[in-house]
Parts: structure tokens; sequence; C-alpha cells
């Protein structure tokens, strides 16, 4: 087997709130694989320490202990290739869309005529070509988001980290952000660790579903999705018993500890 993405090797995060001075323990002795161009969905119940983990993947949280490398390199910070989606859109309202998608290249000192090719690029792939001379009031939610995971790509990062980013979107807008995404994915060739509270779009979206425990979170279980790609459509699997099996084995897991807790 190929060595992984990125490692997580007895991996133990702390998380600090600095306003209240507490700190406590988020992931706990977890270890974990991601590889390359896979698509890893975490999920787990809530405060399972699903965001501290991507944080620290991103670079923004040192752990505690344990190792956490991407190609075999540790990670000591933020660098350009991860890209992070978060669940706010965070994209500058003064700007237009297409100069929201270029921002990054702009900081790396990337020419404007350049940076613009590479932006409409990304954002025919997201659907959004005819949106790039807007503003992000002029735009729905879905399309903000989309605007947002165009950005990420423009960078050309080797792993896109995605922390529950389309939580806040109406349920027929995720799913068919979440049949795009798919999409995107399968075209841009890019590996994708994806966390949400969502089981169902945990399976939909997978090769893989890593189940946290209660926090501290420690892998529970890793669960294979091996529905073929090509029956990944909500009007093919709302009634696909393959699905509906995973998706109820992986929710039992989820709600496991919660019952035991009980």
């Amino acid at each position: 087997m190929a060595a992984p993405k990125i490692l997580m090797q007895d991996l133990c995060i702390d998380y600090v709130n600095e306003d209240r001075g507490v700190r406590h323990r988020a992931i706990e002795s977890l270890t974990l694989e991601v590889y390359q161009n896979e698509f890893l969905c975490v999920v787990g119940p809530s405060g399972c320490g699903k965001s501290t983990l991507i944080a620290a993947i991103a670079g923004f949280l040192r752990p505690a202990r344990g190792a956490l490398l991407m190609d075999g390199r540790r990670i000591t910070g933020p660098g350009a290739d991860r890209g992070v989606v978060f669940q706010e859109y965070a994209l500058l309202p003064w700007k237009t869309v297409i100069d929201n998608v270029a921002l990054g290249l702009k900081l790396r000192g990337v020419a404007k005529a350049e940076r613009h090719e590479i932006a409409r690029r990304f954002l025919r792939l997201t659907n959004l070509s005819e949106a790039a001379g807007k503003y992000p009031h002029e735009l729905s939610g879905g399309m903000k988001q989309r605007a947002a995971v165009a950005r990420t790509l423009a960078n050309q990062p080797q792993v896109m980290l995605m922390d529950e980013p389309f939580a806040a979107i109406d349920a027929q807008t995720r799913m068919t952000l979440q049949e795009e995404l798919v999409r995107i994915w399968e075209r841009s060739q890019i590996t994708v660790l994806f966390v949400t509270h969502s089981v169902e779009e945990a399976v939909f979206l997978a090769d893989r579903v890593a189940v946290l425990t209660a926090g501290p979170g420690r892998l529970k279980a890793v669960i294979d999705v091996e529905i073929p790609r090509s029956r990944r459509s909500w009007a093919t699997l709302n009634g696909d018993a393959e699905y509906l099996g995973l998706r109820d084995h992986v929710l039992r897991l989820v709600r496991s500890d919660l019952e035991e807790s009980r």
C-alpha cells in the first residue's frame, strides 16, 4: 500500500480557550491515515474534536503529543500545500467574486492577468463563471460556498480540509452542493478531509468514514464506502439499500457513545 498523504499517529491535541484560560484534551491517542486523492470524512458526536483535528492539520494548532505528518514531514504550521474551507464563507464583501477567488494568488505575487486566468478556470469548475463580476451580497449561500471552494482550489493545494462547509445551507441546496463537490473532487484529483455532523453526508461523499468517540475524540472505527461513484447522486441513493445500510451502521456507531453514557 502507498505511503499515506497525511499520517496521524498516537495524536493528542489540546483545545485552549484563551479568554477563559481553560485547556482540555480534544483528541486522544488518534492514529489515522489519509491517502493520496482520497475523500475521507470524519464524523462523531458533538464535542468530539473534529474541528480541532482540522485546525491541527491546517497548522493552526500544535499537537500536545504524537506525530502529525504530511508526505512524511512533520506539520509545524500553515502551508500552501493545505487549503481550508470553513463553515463561514469568509469572502471579502468589497471584492468581486473573481477577485475573492484570486486573493491567495495576489498575496503570493501572481500578476493580475495570470491570477484572473487561474481564477476563471476554477470558477468554471464550480459553475460560477457568470458570477465572476458580482459581489458576495449578490450571491446565494450555496454560491458563496462554491466561491470559497474555488478560492481554495485556485491556490492549488495538495489537500483540501473542509470543516462542515455546508452546515448552514438549506437542505435542497446542500444536496446539490454535495453532488457538485464529488464532481469537483473527481476532476481536480485532490485529497479531501471533510468534517461533518451529518452521517448521511459522510456516507454520500466519502471513500472511507472515520468515526470518533465522544470527546476527547478517539478513533472508534473506519468504514469503507464501496458504493460506486457512478451511483453517487441523491436521485439514485435515496432508496438504495446498500447506502441506507451503511448510513444506519455509521449512525449506530456515532450514537452508541451517547447511549452508553445514559
